[in-house]
């Protein structure tokens, strides 16, 4: 009666080794001292492409941080966890671009800080 034991890999998820997480590490450093970088020396001249740059090495740190250190992948738990990945991602973007349109929208239908409307004057 006793129990065999394979060596197969539960809910087949991967089994990390320490040069995974060194690795994991190192890109995360360099991800990160890149746009310190580039920033601090001044390196791209125009702020709109300097944004997009940080923000496109922030979303692979973003991937590098979940594929190393959090062991994400289509597979584990039968795909369920990159499914609730996807939808925590399109309700960020809904909430992002739906602040953003509100702002917007609420900058350009304020009325001036010195325009008043005829008749609500402070004199008789």
């Amino acid at each position: 009666m006793s129990a065999v034991h394979t060596d197969t890999p539960h809910d087949d998820v991967p089994h990390f080794s320490g040069r995974d997480y060194a690795v994991g590490f190192a890109a995360s450093a360099v991800l990160t001292a890149v746009p310190f970088a580039l920033v601090m020396g001044g390196g791209l001249h125009d702020k709109l492409l300097t944004g997009l740059v940080i923000a496109g090495f922030a979303v692979a740190q973003i991937v590098v941080h979940m594929v190393c250190f959090l062991h994400m992948n289509t597979r584990s738990q039968g795909g369920w966890n990159f499914l609730a990945l996807a939808f925590t991602a399109v309700l960020v973007l809904i909430v992002l671009s739906g602040s953003m349109w509100v702002m917007y929208h609420l900058n350009e239908n304020m009325m001036p800080q010195g325009a008043m409307p005829p008749g609500l004057s402070d004199q008789p």
